[in-house]
C-alpha cells in the first residue's frame, strides 16, 4: 500500500465554480480547494458530494486543500481524481515489483522520458510507458456508460503520445500503455465508432499491430492511502476500437 505522509480529511463539496477549483465544506468551515482534474468528472452535479482532501504544506497557496477522492455512495466507495498523482503511485508500485506482470526490473524506472516530439511518462530499460487516467465517463457509476477512447481529454496529445510508442517499437524497444483507474473499475470498453474518436481508434490499433501491449491497472484509495487491487492485459480488447 501507498501510505499517505498525512491521513486525508473528509469534507463535502457544495459546488464547483470552475474546472480548477471546488468549494469545499469541512468541519462547519468552507474552503475553495484546488481540483486536480480540470476535465468533466463523470455525469457528477458537485453539491453535497462526499470527498477527501489533502492539506497543501505551502501555507501561502490561495487553495489549501486538494480534493482526492469523492464519493456518489456516502463514503462507502472513493473514487480517486487526482490525475496528477497517479504517476507516483504507479512509479511505487513498480519500484516495489507489484506490476511485474506488466514489465520487470521495476526498481529502474525512470521518469518523463523526452522521445520525439512528447514527454512519456516512464522508461524502464528499453520499455516505454504512458500512463492515462480517464475521468470523464465512471464506468461504475449509476447512469454513466462505460469509459472509452472518448474519455480522453486532447485527443491530439493522445494521438501523438501513442505513436511515439509505437515508433519505439521500430527500434528494438518495448512499449506500452497503462490504463489507470482509482476505483474498481470493469473492463476499460471501446465506444462505438463516431467521427470524434476515429483518429484515436485508427492510432490505437496501428501501434497494437506494431506490438505495442495496453494494460488496465486498477487501485483503490481511502484516507490512509492507496492499494494495487488488479491488473490485466486489454489489448486484444481494445484492437477493434
Amino acid at each position: 500500500m501507498y501510505i499517505f505522509d498525512s491521513p486525508l480529511e473528509r469534507g463535502k463539496i457544495i459546488s464547483r465554480p470552475n474546472r480548477f477549483i471546488m468549494q469545499v465544506n469541512k468541519n462547519e468551515d468552507t474552503f475553495m480547494c484546488h481540483c486536480p482534474s480540470t476535465g468533466k468528472i463523470g455525469k457528477i452535479v458537485f453539491k453535497n458530494v462526499p470527498c477527501l482532501l489533502s492539506k497543501s504544506l505551502d501555507n501561502k497557496r490561495k487553495t489549501p486543500y486538494t480534493v482526492e477522492a469523492i464519493s456518489i455512495d456516502d463514503g462507502k466507495y472513493w473514487i480517486g481524481i487526482n490525475q496528477n498523482a497517479v504517476n507516483r503511485y504507479v512509479e511505487y508500485f513498480f519500484r516495489r515489483g507489484a506490476l511485474d506482470a506488466i514489465v520487470q526490473n521495476g526498481h529502474e524506472i525512470l521518469r518523463e522520458q523526452k522521445i520525439g516530439n512528447s514527454k512519456l511518462d516512464f522508461k524502464i530499460k528499453n520499455t516505454y510507458i504512458e500512463v492515462k487516467t480517464p475521468l470523464q465517463f465512471l464506468a461504475f457509476a449509476k447512469n454513466d456508460r462505460p469509459c472509452g477512447a472518448e474519455c480522453i481529454n486532447s485527443h491530439e496529445r493522445f494521438v501523438r503520445h501513442i505513436t511515439e510508442l509505437g515508433n519505439r517499437l521500430r527500434e528494438n524497444e518495448s512499449a506500452f500503455m497503462l490504463i489507470c483507474f482509482m476505483y474498481n473499475a470493469p473492463i476499460f470498453s471501446p465506444p462505438k465508432r463516431t467521427e470524434r474518436n476515429k483518429i484515436i481508434g485508427d492510432a490505437v490499433r496501428q501501434s497494437i499491430k506494431v506490438g505495442m501491449r495496453i494494460w488496465q491497472v486498477n487501485m483503490s484509495i481511502d484516507s490512509i492511502g492507496v492499494n494495487l487491487l488488479n491488473q490485466f492485459d486489454i489489448t486484444d480488447h481494445l484492437l477493434y476500437l
